[in-house]
């Protein structure tokens, strides 16, 4: 059995999960462990019993109140109560575990994708217009040069975590990559070159919410810490946009 079918096995068919009810010492198998009350009966009245209990169920949970670390939390707990109940807990059960959420942490989707109809094209594909394109980039990289870069933050702040003030020095980076990415937005850009400017943008949009998840240690530190391993993946992937754009506009300007 796969980790997801441990987890919701609903051997008795009751809408109680077998694992919550190893929990409270009722028989997966059966709907009523005690005869004439249901097991959901049952949990129900005993979570009322314990005032603060932490294993409500999704039905009595408003999950979208929940920070991905709660979530992850939940989910770690509910996958370790299930494979202890099946007794498949070993070494290689916990490394796939361990792989398994890590790669949860590192695939994070992105909230924003900026598309070709969010830029500003020109037909205009003469050397007078890309060198006008280049110049107007240039001054924008020019105008919001980042003085201390996120690594430099990043190295104090592992030096010292208990100090999550040194986070609010990202604050400066933030304002200057938006400002980055609403210029680079608001820009005309010759049609040859539309689709690698719209990489790029896309591309510093990445890093960008990589840094405002960064800044999240304190209340949301799954989020935190994924951005924080994909940040680098993602400023090598905005070098790399940069110099196709770059050669781009070189080679148009030497034919």
């Amino acid at each position: 059995m796969t980790f997801e079918d441990l987890v919701n096995e609903d051997t008795d068919g009751d809408g109680v999960l077998d694992w919550q009810e190893g929990l409270y010492d009722l028989d997966p198998t059966k709907s009523e462990t005690t005869p004439g009350v249901l097991d959901s009966v049952a949990i129900q009245k005993l979570k009322s019993e314990q005032e603060g209990s932490l294993l409500e169920s999704d039905n009595t949970q408003n999950v979208e109140n929940l920070t991905q670390t709660d979530k992850f939390s939940r989910e770690l707990f509910a996958i370790v109560a299930a494979t202890s109940q099946n007794g498949v807990i070993d070494q290689t059960t916990i490394d796939t575990l361990g792989s398994s959420l890590a790669e949860k942490i590192q695939n994070s989707v992105p909230r924003k994708i900026y598309v070709i109809s969010d830029i500003k094209i020109i037909e205009s594909d003469i050397k007078e217009a890309i060198q006008k394109y280049s110049n107007e980039l240039a001054n924008i990289y020019t105008k919001y040069n980042i003085k201390k870069g996120v690594m430099n933050i990043l190295e104090e702040f592992i030096a010292d975590e208990t100090n999550t003030s040194i986070l609010l020095e990202l604050d400066p980076i933030i304002n200057q990559l938006n400002e980055v990415i609403n210029e680079s937005v608001k820009m005309q850009v010759p049609k040859s070159l539309s689709l690698i400017h719209l990489d790029l943008i896309n591309s510093f949009q990445r890093v960008l919410e990589n840094i405002n998840d960064i800044k999240l240690f304190d209340s949301d530190i799954v989020v935190a810490m994924g951005a924080i391993i994909q940040y680098q993946q993602n400023t090598i992937a905005l070098e790399s946009s940069l110099n196709r754009l770059t050669e781009a506009v070189r080679q148009k300007l030497n034919n």
